[in-house]
């Protein structure tokens, strides 16, 4: 059984410096999207021998808030230490590795919106292949609002590593799920249709990385310029897409060199948690990030309550609103009345719950 092991992990090694060494361009793009699908398939096999052996316990989390953030780095990056200068947390704060044993939970307010912060522990090299109780680790934040990549500015070779780890997780930060389509069919083999010209995949590609999933006949219908990685992400069908800032820590005790290093890879902020310095700064930066929106409550017949709104996520409907405020409200719904930048004119009345609220409109819900 080792013997088995140890070869499928050797494959995927041989697989990913045939990579490296592979110069990409017009006559190896269908070579190096088969080598991408056979790696993609030996991982996915890989990924459940471990599952099988070994089940971590996990980190149980209760969610509170309007959203979720999470503190994401390698260990003494400062989480800790940013924790509680964001929140109203009292994290263990050490110069020391492994200082955070579990997770631990702040909650930032912030314009009104209430944002839950987790520092969870630090992770290490490998952590996606299940070192350091890495996989349970990333868990937690496959179901966040936001990732906050945290990097040690005086490490800044870390932000490469962080992005790896998260990657093999199967988090896709800062992206939107593909726009494409694949309908299994009984006969007839592969067939390509698309709504836009395709730079990085054709009809021979497609069939070949669909043969290394075992999909000989289906219907593909693809929406936008995609990239074989891309591609191979829909098929897997278990990745999650995330929005993520980066941040770096201790800037106070960076060289010039390490500044150069930093400035390569553009972080949204860079904050000194220990001095306090970017406090203020990085409470705004998340919540840009994780897009909210205020929605002010009208009882009939009398004024707006224009002092403390409702927080919801930009694109929430009428519907979203009500399961907010009470999860009865959606079948005792019976219709509202909008003021403000979504409604076409004022107090206009809405027989259903699909219609997206604006940032800035007023409400008023009558139910049943």
């Amino acid at each position: 059984m080792a013997k088995t092991d140890k070869s499928t992990v050797e494959q995927i090694k041989d697989f990913e410096e045939e990579l490296k060494k592979t110069k990409y361009n017009k006559r190896t793009q269908h070579h190096i999207g088969l080598v991408k699908a056979k790696i993609a398939r030996l991982k996915e096999k890989d990924e459940v021998r471990r599952s099988s052996k070994k089940k971590g316990e996990g980190y149980m989390i209760q969610k509170t808030g309007d959203v979720t953030a999470v503190l994401l780095g390698f260990p003494s990056v400062g989480k800790s230490t940013i924790l509680n200068a964001l929140t109203n947390a009292n994290s263990e704060v050490g110069d020391y590795e492994f200082t955070t044993l579990d997770v631990i939970p702040g909650l930032l307010e912030y314009k009104h919106a209430k944002i839950q912060v987790l520092d969870v522990p630090g992770i290490v090299s490998g952590a996606a292949s299940g070192r350091g109780r890495g996989r349970e680790v990333l868990s937690v934040i496959r179901s966040t609002d936001l990732i906050i990549m945290v990097i040690d500015g005086q490490q800044p070779q870390q932000y490469e590593a962080l992005k790896k780890e998260v990657y093999d997780s199967h988090i896709r930060l800062n992206q939107k799920k593909p726009d494409v389509k694949i309908r299994k069919t009984s006969k007839d083999g592969v067939r390509l249709g698309s709504t836009i010209k395709l730079s990085h995949l054709d009809l021979k590609t497609v069939r070949a990385v669909l043969k290394e999933f075992r999909i000989m006949n289906a219907d593909v219908l693809i929406r936008e310029d995609i990239t074989v990685d891309q591609f191979i992400d829909v098929i897997e069908g278990n990745k999650v897409y995330i929005p993520s800032i980066t941040v770096v820590n201790k800037i106070d005790l960076v060289s010039e060199e390490e500044m150069k290093k930093i400035d390569v890879f553009k972080p949204d902020l860079k904050i000194a948690a220990k001095e306090n310095l970017g406090t203020e700064e990085f409470k705004e930066l998340i919540y840009n990030s994780v897009d909210l929106m205020n929605i002010y409550l009208k009882e009939p017949n009398k004024e707006a309550d224009m002092k403390e709104p409702l927080v919801i996520r930009k694109g929430s409907s009428v519907k979203d609103l009500c399961l907010k405020l009470h999860k009865d409200f959606v079948s005792k719904f019976k219709f509202v009345r909008l003021w403000g930048p979504s409604a076409r004119f004022d107090g206009q009345k809405l027989l259903r719950t699909k219609h997206i609220l604006k940032d800035g409109d007023i409400v008023e819900l009558h139910l049943r």
